[in-house]
């Protein structure tokens, strides 16, 4: 028995369906002729007298907004004349999308139906028209110039005589369901989580076709998850074996003709501060007492570029990830480990290469001499944060300067906070050096604040893990001193870095270089934080760029430690610029730098490692190469780079609702940090997890959104939840696969 010829339209009611993307594909079909409302039923297998009245209405309205043109009576084409743009889709997650082009200010909306199999962030041609009202405009996209992606990950689900299924994509602005033959499933089973690659989408096709790549595993394992998350965001999560090969094959040996060509600064005094489950340690400072009572301090940072040779498969790789990804139950790293824990590691007690910004400071942190170039260190101390910030605490007021220290000084740290197994004792100069460098450090800082610098203190989420890495406890990690002494002295290399190649003799030198920039807060930005933060009774003062800064280090001071900070702080992180890498200086706002580049963690970022292969190639005296290719490496480090801020905030989204399923029965206190017209979010203050109440679940009564109060307001009560407002919660789901919390709101 054959099948019936599917007709290409549905109907719902007598609502011919698609009928202008249909009546565009005909009239599409040649260009050069023209078309009247019976051959154009005829071709879209419409009979019946309503269809074809609805084709005649349709045909009235594009040409009335000039889509199409009447040639002749009754007779329409095309119109080549009407204005096409290029632009970039945004995709919403209920399947319409936002135009976004230079030729026009504002985003425009593009209903489901235009997408013209569009995807989220596709570079596309669109035709803009204005709607029917005239006042507001819409886009209809016309051709696909370039996708952006074409591999998701999803859920597989097959049908039932299993010959076929559909891949459901975890990512919700995707809008369609891959199609997915049987022969194509790479051995996948129903349920399970896969990448699948999109491989073509048909003219005639709802859903794109496609072929499962990667099978991970059964949706909430654990590292299934962990990939997925990796993968939706285009981000490895293992070295092919060829790379690990090629890394095992480096020479490990220092030589003494390599020495020779470097700085040799082994004896001086140098040790690591890092986290305490850091695996490599890309950093070093050494601390020199000076006879004219100065100090001499490297930033002695791992010289990558030593091993990681141009046009190798090493190199390659490393330029393609671009940036290590931190999730929070692992590193991915940019190296394989045999670099960036092995070789290239700044251990205690082992020499190493490294590349060096050495500074000659005073008692009031001015720079006397500065140098840069290749040396060679050696680590005599491992410090982990807490070890540092217990040296600087306990210190502080025990001794009233650096000299003294004695040898007869207690420094033992305790195991609580030591990565030790048991006490050890630190050498006295160490003492003297950590105390020292911290008040230059301070004063640094404080320099740097009154410049115009932002503080950006946040406290970050961490979670207590078991052996199998389930979320057990929530803890909150905040910037200490010890944290901050790091910070400066890397900020000051980075800057100097940059001064030292981008400006000489009081003028720019337009040489070709890496730089680390961020623009000024956006106007329009500011002005909504403003109506934010007045709901919180702060303010914050925006006449100029001075006291605008001023004013958001005042705000974000307030804040700190109170209910709505972690709300407050987002909310100002939103309205700055991204921090991208370029060859275009134009400062860092952020830092009240005029010249900054990222010349610090070259083990775990790409441009790190270009900024050292640049820097030499100026100290060998070579000329400026062209930007545009670097240009090319700065934009791409910076696009991985937010590839991979999107999944660690997802996989930090993820294992909040993991800790979550545990405490459905808790009633927890929370703060509301957002308000819509379906719901208040609210952030549980223990433990900063957000969820949402949605609004059909506040049962005490009929609640609307009050949007210029963001708050919702009962219709009988006049019962307000507005912003900031305190509230009670309790987890209603936890949905892993979507890493959603809903709650439901404890009403008085």
């Amino acid at each position: 028995m054959t099948k019936k010829k599917k007709k290409i339209y549905k109907k719902k009611g007598n609502v011919v369906k698609d009928l202008t993307k249909n009546i565009f594909r005909v009239l599409k079909e040649d260009n050069e002729k023209s078309y009247n409302y019976k051959q154009i039923a005829a071709k879209l297998k419409i009979s019946d007298t309503d269809g074809k009245n609805q084709i005649i209405k349709k045909l009235a309205e594009l040409t009335a907004t000039k889509e199409i043109k009447e040639i002749d009576k009754g007779k329409f084409q095309v119109n080549i004349d009407r204005k096409y743009s290029i632009g970039k889709l945004d995709v919403t997650s209920t399947g319409n999308g936002y135009f976004v082009t230079d030729d026009y200010e504002d985003d425009i909306f593009i209903p489901n139906i235009n997408l013209g199999k569009g995807m989220h962030n596709d570079t596309v041609k669109a035709f803009v028209y204005k709607r029917r009202n005239g006042k507001k405009y819409e886009a209809d996209v016309v051709e696909i110039v370039t996708r952006a992606k074409t591999e998701f990950v999803g859920v597989l689900q097959k049908n039932k005589n299993k010959n076929f299924g559909f891949v459901i994509a975890d990512n919700n602005k995707m809008y369609a369901d891959i199609f997915v033959s049987e022969n194509k499933m790479n051995g996948a089973e129903h349920g399970d989580k896969v990448q699948a690659k999109i491989t073509d989408w048909p003219k005639n096709s709802k859903n794109p076709f496609g072929k499962i790549t990667t099978v991970l595993g059964k949706p909430g394992d654990h590292n299934t998850e962990m990939h997925a998350i990796l993968l939706e965001y285009d981000l490895p999560f293992e070295f092919e074996a060829a790379i690990e090969k090629e890394a095992e094959k480096l020479p490990i040996e220092i030589t003494k003709e390599e020495i020779s060509k470097r700085r040799d600064m082994r004896k001086d005094l140098t040790f690591t501060i890092d986290p305490k489950d850091a695996k490599d340690f890309d950093d070093a400072l050494s601390f020199t007492k000076l006879e004219n009572g100065n100090y001499e301090i490297g930033i002695h940072i791992a010289d990558v570029s030593h091993y990681l040779a141009p046009k190798t498969i090493l190199d390659d790789e490393a330029y393609k990830r671009a940036t290590s990804v931190y999730l929070v139950d692992r590193v991915v790293p940019m190296l394989p480990e045999m670099l960036s824990n092995g070789v290239c590691s700044l251990r205690p007690n082992e020499e190493k290469l490294t590349f060096s910004a050495v500074f000659e400071l005073n008692e009031k942190a001015q720079i006397i001499n500065e140098w840069f170039g290749r040396t060679v260190t050696y680590s005599d101390q491992r410090f982990a944060y807490e070890e540092a910030q217990y040296l600087i605490e306990q210190n502080a007021n025990t001794i009233t300067s650096p000299e003294a220290v004695t040898a007869e000084l207690k420094c033992t740290i305790p195991s609580n906070v030591s990565i030790t197994d048991a006490s050890y004792e630190v050498a006295p100069e160490i003492v003297e050096a950590t105390l020292k460098l911290d008040k230059l450090a301070k004063i640094l800082r404080k320099k740097r604040m009154k410049e115009g610098a932002i503080s950006f203190d946040r406290v970050e989420v961490k979670f207590n893990l078991d052996a199998a890495a389930n979320p057990v406890g929530v803890f909150f990690k905040e910037s200490k001193d010890a944290n901050k002494l790091i910070e400066e002295f890397m900020l000051l290399a980075n800057r100097k870095v940059a001064e030292f190649i981008g400006f000489s003799k009081g003028k720019a030198t337009n040489k070709t270089f890496i730089y680390r920039v961020h623009d000024e807060p956006n106007v329009d930005k500011l002005a909504s934080l403003q109506n934010m933060i007045h709901k919180f009774g702060y303010k914050i003062n925006t006449d100029t760029k001075e006291t605008t800064s001023e004013s958001l280090n005042q705000l974000l001071s307030d804040v700190h430690g109170k209910a709505e900070a972690n709300m407050i702080e987002t909310l100002t992180i939103r309205t700055m610029s991204k921090a991208v890498y370029t060859t275009q200086n134009i400062g860092h706002y952020g830092l009240a730098f005029d010249y900054y580049s990222h010349f610090t963690s070259p083990i775990r970022r790409y441009p790190d490692v270009m900024t050292h292969r640049l820097l030499q190639h100026y100290l060998d005296g070579g000329e400026t190469p062209k930007a545009a290719k670097y240009e090319e490496k700065s934009k791409h480090s910076s696009n991985r780079e937010e590839l991979a801020s999107k999944a660690e905030r997802s996989s930090i989204k993820y294992m909040q609702v993991k800790y979550m399923q545990d405490h459905k029965e808790a009633i927890f206190e929370g703060v509301i940090t957002g308000v819509t017209e379906w719901g208040i979010y609210v952030e549980i203050s223990s433990n900063k997890c957000e969820g949402m109440v949605r609004i059909r679940d506040v049962k005490s009564d009929y609640y609307v959104f009050d949007e210029k109060q963001y708050a919702i307001i009962g219709q009988s009560t006049k019962k307000r939840y507005q912003l900031g407002d305190d509230v009670k919660i309790q987890v209603k789901k936890a949905d892993l696969e979507r890493k959603h919390l809903d709650f439901n709101l404890i009403e008085n």
